[in-house]
C-alpha cells in the first residue's frame, strides 16, 4: 500500500492518494497512513501515467542501441506506464510470432506496458501487406500498424491497409514522407540548408502524403494516425480533414515543438532526425495545433542509436533522437510555462488521448477512486541538467545534452507498483 500526501491532481486541488492492490482506493485530505508507504508529494503534479504511441525499443535485433528492458526503464524514468513499440526491428514485427515475443519481453521487464505495433507491409518494404489480422488476433492484440521509418507510399497498398484494419477497428499510423521528394535529403529545405550545403527535405514531401491519406481514410471510412507531424502545412491539412469529419488523429514530438533547423549549423548528428527539424513558424503552428486539439498527442519518437551512429559526420549519422526521459519537461517548458496548455491538457495529449487511439483500456484513466493505479508525479520546480550518459536508455543521443530543463519526474506508479522513486528507477 502506498499513500501520496498533498499531491496537486492535474495541477489543481491538493489531495492524498491511496493505492492498494493495483488501484486507487481513496482520495482525500489528511488520510491516515494505516501502514502505507507514505510519500510526501506536496508541490508535485499528479498525472495519469503517460502513454507513448511512438517508441523504438530496437529489440529484437539492435540490442546494442536499446532493449525492451532498458527502454522501459527509460519510460518509467519519464513517467510513462505504457509504450507502443514500433515495428522496425530485426526481424520486423510483421508476424504474430514476433509481436508476441516483444509483448513477452515487456511483461518480463515489468516497468511499463509494452504494446507492440505491427508492420503494415512485409519487412517494411512497401510491397505486400503483412499479417494484419493474425497480429490483431494474437496474444499481443495489435490494433496499431505502422511502417514507421518508411512511408507506405503506394496509394493502392495504403488504401487496402486502411480497408483491412477497418474490419477490426485498427488504425494505420503513417510515416508521411514521399520518397521521391526526399532522395538524399539531410535536413529541412530552406535558407539554412542552402547556406550550409546539405540536401534539402521539402515540407511538401510530408504534406502531400498526409493530404492523400486523409482522402483515402475518408473514402474507406477508416482510422488514420499521422506520426511526427512537423510542418505548418501539415497542421492545416489535418485541421481541414477533421472539419470534414475524417477519422484522422495526429501527433507532434517534443523535439519538433522546441528545436528548429538552425541547429543543423552545428553539423552535430544529434540534431539529425526524420522528419527534420523545421522552422520557427512550423514550431508555432504545431504548438497552436496542440492547443486547439488539431494535433491530438505528444509522441516521443524515442529513437536510440549506438554511439558510432551519431559520433560521426552529419552525412553518415543515423536519423533519430532519444526522448522518453525528457518529454514531460520539454512539454512543460514549451507548452505549459507559456500558458498554451494547462496540466489537464498535458494529461489529455500525453495520456488520455494516446490511450484512446491505441485502444489501451486501463491506461489514460482519470485519477479517481476505483481506477487503475498508473500514475506519474512531476516536480515543476526542480530544474535538471540533461546528461545522456546518466539516463536509463542505453543510448546517449539526446538533443538536450547539457541543457537545463525546468522539472523532473519524481515518481512513476505502474499497476500499483513504484517503478521510479525520487527520480531514480527502482531496480
Amino acid at each position: 500500500m502506498i499513500l501520496f500526501t498533498g499531491a496537486s491532481i492535474l495541477g489543481k486541488q491538493a489531495a492524498d492518494i491511496r493505492i492498494e492492490n493495483g488501484s486507487i482506493t481513496e482520495i482525500g485530505q489528511g488520510l491516515e497512513p494505516n501502514g502505507a508507504d507514505v510519500i510526501e508529494a506536496a508541490g508535485l503534479i499528479a498525472l495519469p501515467g503517460l502513454v507513448d504511441l511512438h517508441t523504438h525499443l530496437r529489440q529484437p535485433g539492435r540490442e546494442d542501441a536499446e532493449t525492451v528492458l532498458s527502454g522501459t526503464k527509460a519510460a518509467a524514468a519519464g513517467g510513462f506506464t505504457c509504450v507502443h513499440a514500433m515495428a522496425n526491428t530485426t526481424p520486423t514485427q510483421d508476424t504474430a510470432g514476433v509481436v508476441e515475443q516483444v509483448g513477452k519481453l515487456g511483461k518480463k521487464a515489468g516497468y511499463a506496458y509494452v504494446q507492440p505495433v505491427g508492420a503494415v507491409t512485409v519487412g517494411l518494404k512497401g510491397e505486400k501487406l503483412a499479417e494484419l489480422e493474425a497480429m490483431f488476433e494474437s496474444r499481443a492484440n495489435v490494433t496499431m500498424f505502422s511502417d514507421d521509418g518508411m512511408c507506405v507510399s503506394d496509394p493502392v497498398l495504403m488504401r487496402r491497409a486502411l480497408e483491412y484494419v477497418r474490419t477490426f477497428g485498427g488504425v494505420i499510423a503513417q510515416h508521411a514522407q514521399e520518397p521521391r521528394l526526399t532522395e538524399t535529403a539531410q535536413m529541412h529545405e530552406g535558407e539554412v540548408s542552402a547556406e550550409i550545403g546539405l540536401a534539402g527535405w521539402p515540407s511538401v514531401a510530408e504534406e502531400s502524403i498526409i493530404a492523400r491519406d486523409c482522402l483515402l481514410a475518408k473514402q474507406v471510412g477508416s482510422r488514420l494516425h499521422v506520426l511526427h507531424v512537423s510542418t505548418k502545412g501539415s497542421v492545416d491539412i489535418i485541421r481541414w480533414a477533421k472539419e470534414l469529419g475524417i477519422q484522422v488523429t495526429a501527433e507532434a514530438t517534443p523535439h519538433h515543438i522546441s528545436l528548429d533547423h538552425t541547429y543543423a549549423r552545428s553539423y552535430d548528428p544529434r540534431f539529425k532526425v526524420n522528419p527534420p527539424l523545421r522552422t520557427h513558424d512550423d514550431i508555432e503552428a504545431l504548438k497552436a495545433g496542440l492547443a486547439d486539439g488539431t494535433i491530438d498527442t505528444i509522441g516521443t519518437d524515442h529513437a536510440p542509436h549506438p554511439v558510432e551512429a551519431k559520433d560521426c559526420e552529419w552525412g553518415a549519422g543515423a536519423f533519430g533522437m532519444t526522448g522518453l526521459e525528457t518529454a514531460l519537461a520539454v512539454v512543460h517548458q514549451e507548452l505549459v510555462a507559456p500558458g498554451l496548455l494547462d496540466w489537464a491538457d498535458v494529461a489529455r495529449v500525453m495520456s488520455t488521448k494516446p490511450a484512446q487511439i491505441g485502444r489501451m483500456a486501463d491506461q489514460g484513466r482519470p485519477i479517481a477512486v476505483g481506477e487503475p493505479a498508473n500514475l506519474c508525479f512531476y516536480n515543476p520546480d526542480k530544474p535538471v541538467v540533461v546528461r545522456g550518459k546518466e539516463q536509463n536508455t542505453k543510448s546517449t543521443n539526446t538533443p538536450w545534452e547539457g541543457v537545463t530543463l525546468p522539472g523532473q519526474v519524481t515518481h512513476t506508479v505502474f499497476r500499483g507498483r513504484l517503478t521510479c522513486r525520487d527520480g531514480k528507477v527502482i531496480e
